[in-house]
């Protein structure tokens, strides 16, 4: 069994496909998803996929590319939100320096909200970060010192300081197609050292389809592309990286596991 930590069921290139997306996800040996969903109205569509499917969670944030609009500063909504018995993880959130499509302020408030909700709720945090290395770092330092919480650094592509100061913090690695790209060797030394039961594999579906699908729409069913090369990576068995980490999800996501046993 394999886990897709990460993807977007309801965007283009998958919603409109979607038994299809399941169906093929089925057939590739992935046995649960978690669809995020990234703005107020996508919580919703998000929780009505995963309602569907047995196989699906689902998390509720607000992307930072939508925190000038919709940020928070009141964990209130995605406490309400995370009462549903489905959505297992708060996100994603955090800082994107690289498009900067919203105010950086607002982003670093609207992270600091999702932590916030993460400490009431118990859920993890999925952590959205790019070309904000160090400001990322001093938010999650900061905010760990005013009370634990889980989470895990979605869709990792980033700094080997960021991955050794998130592992510190007890946080996660997302690992998605990214790994495969000819141009990653810098992420795959990184990721080679990074224990594999802090590894979670993802899609972030329906973008950044792995070698040999670049170019194509992603879909969860991709997943067992990254399993392989992380296999390559670490030197083990692809059912090693199977077993391990889906195991380290349903450790992180506790509140998913219930659900899976009863699907």
């Amino acid at each position: 069994m394999i886990v897709d930590s990460h993807c977007h069921l309801d965007h283009p290139g998958l919603a409109e496909r979607e038994a299809e997306v399941i169906e093929l996800a089925r057939a590739a040996g992935i046995g649960a998803m978690l669809t995020i969903g990234t703005t107020r109205e996508g919580w919703g569509r998000a929780i009505a996929i995963a309602e569907r499917w047995p196989e699906v969670w689902a998390a509720v944030g607000i992307h930072p590319h939508h925190a000038g609009e919709e940020g928070l500063s009141d964990p209130g909504p995605l406490i309400e939100a995370a009462r549903h018995p489905k959505v297992v993880a708060i996100g994603e959130t955090g800082l994107d320096f690289y498009y900067d499509r919203a105010p950086r302020d607002a982003q670093a408030r609207s992270f600091r909200t999702h932590i916030e909700a993460c400490r009431i709720t118990g859920l993890p945090l999925v952590v959205h970060t790019r070309d904000a290395d160090e400001a990322t770092i001093a938010i999650l330092e900061e905010e760990m010192a005013k009370g634990p919480f889980s989470g895990v650094i979605h869709c990792f592509s980033s700094s080997r300081r960021l991955a050794e100061r998130a592992l510190a913090l007890g946080l996660h690695l997302g690992i998605g197609g990214i790994l495969t790209f000819k141009r990653s060797e810098e992420i795959r030394a990184i990721v080679k050292d990074v224990p594999l039961e802090r590894c979670l594999l993802e899609t972030d579906a329906p973008y950044l389809a792995p070698v040999p699908h670049r170019g194509k729409i992603n879909e969860p069913a991709f997943t067992v592309h990254t399993a392989e090369v992380m296999a390559k990576l670490k030197a083990v068995a692809v059912a090693e990286v199977e077993r391990v980490t889906t195991a380290a999800f349903f450790a992180l996501c506790t509140k998913a596991r219930p659900l899976a046993r009863a699907a």
